[in-house]
């Protein structure tokens, strides 16, 4: 970003006052080295959801404040940010989305986040882990809805939490919000999912491609209104969204489990027997 670009978006405002961009917001660098190292310690340790965040900050997207600018200075962005100025609070109510239809998107979500164990205010931990100061600024909103709506991100496009629907996820985001961050680690985590089911028939590389086909096609999900798409039906949410059934992902399921494969701990599943070993 130059220098003027960045002075011209310390002078926008929203309609409330809010800077689009804080002056003392730091300059995002380009760092890809940091970002290939910080991939390498995600693929020992995958739960380290921190290392995530320091991928995408060391390979900044150049259109970032172009679409930070067009939804956050919009009316639709002015609307979001008065109803949902933070999205944790709704998500982790559980109560109150349970009062919801049964069917909805509020019920898969509690379903899918009360079975693995999760919750939004634990993403903003992980998020909150790296330190990094906050500045009263548009993009401050704008970054932390879109990390808060990752797990709706599962949700919606029926991806779980397995190695391969991560990286399915992250693709999909990518389709939505273009960052090298997501591509580095979409189609290189997919390289060494491959590698580790050496000779599996799952088609996995055709399951990320459908993931970013779908992402691609799909309205931004951040842009919606969040509290409303929860109350409403999952199928219904779906089909307006334009996110079809994951056919490649689930057939890259079927055929590990037919190859007596576990989709969910695979390192675990291809590593020799002792006999292999001893032999």
């Amino acid at each position: 970003m130059t220098s003027t670009a960045r002075s011209a978006y310390h002078q926008m405002f929203a309609a409330d006052g809010t800077v689009l961009l804080h002056p003392e917001r730091p300059q995002a660098r380009y760092r890809p080295l940091r970002a290939v190292s910080n991939f390498q310690k995600l693929m020992k340790d995958k739960e380290d959801t921190s290392l995530v965040f320091k991928i995408f900050e060391s390979l900044p997207s150049s259109s970032f404040m172009d679409r930070v600018k067009a939804l956050t200075l919009s009316e639709r962005g002015a609307f979001l940010r008065q109803r949902e100025p933070s999205l944790p609070e709704v998500l982790d109510d559980h109560a109150a989305l349970r009062r919801t239809p049964k069917g909805s998107l509020a019920h898969a979500y509690c379903d899918f986040m009360e079975t693995e164990g999760l919750s939004a205010a634990g993403l903003v931990a992980e998020f909150d882990r790296l330190g990094r100061p906050k500045y009263p600024d548009l993009v401050e909103w704008f970054v932390n809805r879109s990390r808060d709506t990752h797990d709706l991100f599962h949700v919606l496009t029926g991806y779980g939490r397995d190695a391969l629907g991560e990286q399915c996820v992250l693709l999909f985001t990518h389709g939505q919000s273009p960052s090298q961050g997501h591509l580095l680690i979409g189609y290189a985590g997919a390289a060494n999912i491959k590698k580790m089911a050496r000779g599996s028939a799952a088609p996995v590389f055709g399951a990320v491609r459908q993931a970013h086909r779908t992402g691609k096609g799909a309205p931004q999900l951040m842009a919606q209104p969040i509290r409303a798409l929860l109350a409403r039906p999952l199928d219904e949410v779906r089909a307006e969204l334009r996110i079809p059934q994951p056919t490649q992902y689930r057939e890259c399921h079927r055929i590990w489990q037919a190859e007596g494969l576990d989709p969910y701990d695979l390192l675990a599943s291809t590593k020799p027997s002792p006999d292999l070993v001893a032999a």
